[in-house]
Order: structure tokens, then sequence, then C-alpha cells
């Protein structure tokens, strides 16, 4: 379904209102198979809201996005899901299931609508969770997991689901810094191997390390939206985070410091 040549996301003069403030004026985006994307901005600027509506889950104000080459109305939700995966960013859990059942709700897009998963589809979830360090948890109750036991799990289930894109809502959140760089690591793999990534991020060095285009939101309607190393510019992130910070580089890989 999707054009061979087209890339993985679009975003043409997109912007974004709730009520009656702009999120952000207008701005254009091209996401490549190979590409990893970083939303950064402070608090309530409206990353989680541009991720939402790049996934398809709300509507631009202005401006439109496809996906593939492709707006969204034009394909059907199985296909979709197929090609595009999101991780949010809370994942409640209202009854108690297996690690593993819940890493198979990632294999849905591609069970019939009487459809039961099977030995390939376990087998799927099982490499996820051995790819997230969970592997011996395949058993555990989903409410006995620790917040960052949690997000891996999160994190499995849409491995699972074997998207070309992934889009995930702080995907750090409640890891430990040898967590929050094994997850990292692994998602930047994914791209590496073709897939395209976007990503929400709170820490700016994260993104400096991980990013290949930047979408800086200011939380006053501005933003920027580039190739890295062109976004992470120290008097843009200062004026955006409404803090001074200073860029240094250390061991070859460059760090922003406040002031």
């Amino acid at each position: 379904m999707t054009p061979a040549a087209a890339p993985m996301l679009e975003a043409d003069r997109l912007a974004l209102q709730v009520g009656e403030r702009w999120l952000c004026c207008e701005f254009s985006l091209t996401l490549k198979g190979g590409e990893c994307l970083v939303l950064l901005g402070p608090n309530g600027a409206g990353k989680t809201t541009l991720l939402h509506t790049l996934a398809g889950l709300r509507e631009p104000s202005v401006g439109s996005v496809l996906l593939g080459g492709l707006p969204y109305a034009a394909w059907r939700a199985t296909e979709a899901a197929r090609f595009r995966g999101l991780l949010a960013q809370q994942q409640p859990d209202h009854f108690s299931s297996t690690v593993l059942e819940t890493v198979l709700v990632g294999r849905h897009p591609y069970l019939g609508r009487w459809g039961w998963e099977g030995p390939e589809d376990e087998r799927i979830a099982r490499a996820a969770l051995a790819d997230v360090g969970l592997a011996d948890m395949a058993g555990r109750d989903i409410l006995t997991l620790s917040g960052g036991e949690r997000q891996r799990v999160a994190v499995a289930a849409l491995l699972a689901q074997a998207p070309q894109l992934l889009l995930l809502d702080e995907p750090t959140n409640h890891l430990d810094l040898h967590y929050q760089i094994a997850v990292l690591d692994l998602i930047r793999g994914l791209a590496d191997a073709g897939r395209g990534v976007v990503m929400v991020l709170h820490d700016i060095n994260l993104a400096a390390r991980y990013a290949d285009q930047i979408i800086l939101l200011d939380g006053r309607g501005g933003v920027r939206a580039g190739a890295r190393d062109e976004v992470l510019q120290a008097a843009l992130l200062s004026e955006a985070f409404g803090h001074p910070l200073r860029r240094h580089v250390l061991d070859g890989r460059v760090n922003f410091i406040p002031d």
C-alpha cells in the first residue's frame, strides 16, 4: 500500500491549537527510514499532542500529516497499525495479566477478528522481552512490576507489534540510567536498521546523543525543526527552557550544562 519511495512520515505546514492557545506555529518535516526524530521542549509545550497528531490520533489545526506518503484517511486501520506503533506516556493496567499476555497485545494487528495468538506470535513476544532484559519475567503478574519494569514491558509490546515507524512518548519514563541507555540504544539500532523513529525526550543530552532531527517547542507557540546540530544550539535551548545553558564537548560528545 505504501509507495516504495515515500518517506515514513511527513508534515506539511503543520500547526496545533488547543482552545485559544497555539502550541506551535506552522512547520514542515520529512522523516525517512533510518532516521530518528526527537521532540523537545518544556513541560506543557505540546510534545505529546504533537506526537499524537503525527500518530494520526488527532487532526492538525492547520496543515497535513502523511504516513508512508498517504493521508491517514487512506489507510485501513489494521494496515496503519502494522506500519506505525505508538508507545503512550502512561500504561494503565486495570486487570491482572501476565507479562507475556501484555506483550502479546502488540500482535493484535496481525490477527483476524476471531483470531488467537499462535506459536509464532509467542516467539516474537518472547524475543521482544529478551530484547528489553525481561525474558525471565514472562509469567509474572503485570500488577507486581516496578515502574521501570512496566515501562520495559510496554517497549516490548511495541517491539512485538513490529511497526516500520515507532512513535514513543518518553520511552525512558521510570527507567534508571542503565536501562535508559539500553532502551535508547535498542531504539537507535532499529532506526539504523531502516525503521523510522519519533520520540519525546526530556533530556537534552540524550537527544543530542540519539537524534538525527529535532523539533524544539518553546511552550509559547514557537517551534524550531531541523537537523540535530542546527536546532541544538545553546541560545535556542536556553530560550525554550527558560534557563541559560552552555554547550560543551566531552570526549567527542556534545553536552549541554545548566549555567
